[in-house]
């Protein structure tokens, strides 16, 4: 829920296979049909997504220490080391709850440079699967937000056989709204995640 808008078409140039696992029932009470697969790598034109390893906290901390970043999540407040430390395990517990689902390390193939982590996860207490980002203001408008969240958007459909994926924003949160619609998800109005009233975009398979 931030970071900025732009950029084409994202490629996917390679894909590594990663687990299986429980999850929860989606509201029509069908399981979601997600692949088999070991550890989730992804790379774009522009960028490289890995797993998250404990020696990626600092780049973490980094990343919600920035007021710019945390605007619409703390309303500007850095977040502090305790609570990046818990969001933190929270990331590194979640591949093996949820194998083929995440947050993933994101950095520029050119430079190597850490920009942020994209994910695709539950969101919240729901079953619906979001796309989401969160970038340091150093890659917004340049289309890393955009590239990266295509690319999960295709990775959901095409190799986990995902139905749907939703993306959530704060309602003044214009440049990820606008990130999601290029991403090809659709304006779909209003939802309730996280406890909250969320401007909701949604993508459905277009091979269901």
């Amino acid at each position: 829920d931030a970071g900025g808008a732009g950029g084409g078409r994202a490629m996917t140039v390679m894909v590594a296979p990663a687990g299986t696992g429980d999850r929860p029932l989606p509201s029509n009470g069908a399981r979601p049909r997600i692949a088999a697969r070991s550890a989730c790598w992804l790379e774009t034109l522009r960028l490289q997504l890995r797993a998250f390893g404990p020696e990626d906290f600092d780049d973490s901390y980094r990343l919600d220490r920035d007021s710019q970043v945390m605007k619409f999540f703390t309303k500007g407040k850095p977040m502090s080391r305790d609570l990046v430390a818990k969001a933190f395990r929270r990331v590194l517990r979640y591949p093996s709850l949820y194998p083929d689902l995440g947050a993933w390390h994101a950095s520029r193939r050119d430079t190597g440079a850490f920009i942020g982590w994209f994910c695709l996860k539950y969101a919240g207490r729901s079953a619906d699967v979001e796309v989401g980002y969160r970038l340091l203001p150093e890659a917004w408008g340049q289309g890393f937000a955009t590239e990266g969240a295509q690319a999960l958007v295709d990775f959901g459909f095409d190799d986990l056989g995902l139905d749907r994926i939703i993306g959530v924003t704060h309602r003044g949160n214009k440049a990820s709204q606008r990130v999601l619609m290029k991403a090809g998800l659709e304006d779909a109005g209003w939802g309730r995640y996280y406890n909250q009233r969320m401007r909701l975009f949604v993508a459905e398979n277009p091979d269901r």
